[in-house]
């Protein structure tokens, strides 16, 4: 097959074009603006492969995205191009609105109008899968059951309401137009080529660095973690194998506070590079809670893991621990984002 992945230079995006070029015989063909949190060389291997293209385009350009579908002639979209940065959000929301909103407006249009010119049984088997997050559900309180597949919508930021916008397009285009949509939402992600703005990563090379470990709060707000990895490979299975109409709940059973996560990063971290001035616990600092900070987000993933006969394979530590080796071994990538572009100025938060 070829597969069409919007925001395929992003952290998920590239995530999974690396699945897909090392697992399956598919080609991948790879928009992305290249905006700030792209990155090429996060594709690995697949830059060099003759089976992944890459092509810098705006999903806000309609005549590039129409270009794009009309030269390439894909069996499916995969679309993650998506701003996701809640801090961002909130200082700038324009960008948000834009991207999520009226640039998947525009990709599903072209979409339509080029799956509708396919012939049978191409157009059978055409499918546009829209990935999506469960920020989009609102807030959970503590002793709250965990977000389903069927959970009524109430996004609480500018991103996650630009990404609920997004989700409705999505599906009414599927509803109005026949065209063979699928939406999955997931949790929040971490591991390898995540940028240096997002919880992990930034609490994990200020860390390094000595700085201070910048806490929203309290620390108690508590978020889903899944490996990017496994995401990825549940992401190639829902495009390939998902039943247009559906929704896909894609989650690790992997709940921790914020204050967890940070301190398991310490603590993994000490035993890896220790540092002589002490455990990387003295570093952390509680600051100012954000706007509008949802309190919990957690996913069931119980009909999606039966389903497509998945689960996530990594815990919290094992895949904590991978991402703190990758970061070790990987300084070239990220030191130049951390001393040119980003500095580490500001906060991180489990989004």
């Amino acid at each position: 097959m070829n597969i069409m992945i919007t925001g395929g230079c992003g952290f998920i995006g590239s995530a999974v074009i690396r699945h897909i070029i090392a697992t399956t015989d598919h080609t991948v063909v790879n928009i992305d603006k290249m905006t700030y949190a792209a990155s090429e060389a996060a594709l690995d291997q697949a830059r060099s492969d003759p089976r992944h293209t890459l092509i810098r385009a705006d999903i806000t350009d309609a005549e590039a995205m129409r270009s794009a579908l009309a030269t390439h002639q894909p069996d499916l979209i995969m679309h993650l191009a998506a701003e996701s940065h809640v801090d961002r959000s909130i200082d700038g929301p324009a960008d948000f609105i834009n991207t999520n909103i009226t640039g998947t407006f525009i990709l599903l249009e072209a979409a339509r109008t080029y799956w509708a010119a396919l012939p049978e049984p191409r157009k059978s088997a055409f499918r546009f899968h829209h990935i999506s997050t469960d920020e989009v559900f609102g807030a959970l309180e503590a002793n709250d059951p965990p977000f389903t597949e069927t959970t009524p919508y109430d996004p609480r930021s500018p991103y996650s309401a630009s990404k609920a916008a997004s989700d409705h397009l999505v599906r009414a285009w599927h509803h109005t137009y026949g065209l063979p949509t699928i939406v999955s939402n997931t949790t929040n992600n971490y591991g390898p080529w995540q940028f240096p703005e997002k919880l992990i990563p930034l609490i994990l090379l200020n860390a390094l660095d000595g700085k201070p470990l910048p806490v929203y709060g309290d620390g108690s707000n508590m978020r889903d973690w899944l490996y990017v990895d496994d995401h990825a490979e549940a992401l190639a299975l829902i495009a390939l194998n998902g039943t247009p109409g559906a929704t896909y709940a894609i989650g690790a059973r992997q709940p921790r506070t914020n204050l967890d996560v940070v301190t398991t990063i310490c603590n993994l971290l000490d035993q890896q590079h220790p540092d002589p001035a002490g455990p990387r616990t003295r570093l952390i600092r509680f600051v100012t809670d954000r706007p509008g900070h949802d309190f919990r987000y957690e996913i069931d993933p119980t009909t999606s893991e039966s389903a497509l006969h998945w689960h996530a394979t990594h815990n919290f530590e094992s895949g904590i621990a991978r991402t703190i080796q990758w970061y070790l071994a990987n300084t070239a990538w990220w030191h130049p984002i951390r001393t040119a572009r980003y500095a580490g100025q500001r906060l991180g938060t489990a989004a």
